[in-house]
């Protein structure tokens, strides 16, 4: 899996997306089964209402991704307690844009930062 993960631009004041990278190595969450994970890049949404998500998938999709996962911030609302309100739609736009060539993972890890 080469994999992009795209993150809520409110959350990066919050979470430096440990957790995230802790769920790839330990091969858990969105994760779990998969043997070789490499990750092309990390990048937010480009601020409400996800004002650049297409624009940074495509900018995945180019250094490699096959994967794209929506970071936990953005379906969860973790860490600040608040889910993405246009979750789904930057999720439709993503998918539409990069086509079924490259997965979608609605999240990265179950638990949040609180929770190791």
């Amino acid at each position: 899996m080469k994999l992009g993960i795209i993150r809520c631009m409110q959350t990066e004041d919050y979470c430096p997306g440990s957790r995230d990278f802790k769920t790839i190595r330990e091969r858990k969450g969105a994760f779990a089964g998969v043997d070789d994970i490499e990750l092309v890049g990390f990048i937010n949404c480009g601020g409400c209402p996800g004002k650049k998500v297409v624009l940074r998938a495509n900018s995945l999709v180019s250094q490699g991704a096959d994967t794209i996962a929506f970071a936990s911030c953005i379906q969860k609302g973790t860490p600040i307690g608040y889910p993405c309100p246009f979750a789904k739609r930057m999720k439709d736009l993503v998918q539409n844009a990069v086509g079924d060539k490259v997965q979608i993972l609605d999240y990265t890890h179950d638990a949040g930062p609180e929770q190791k």
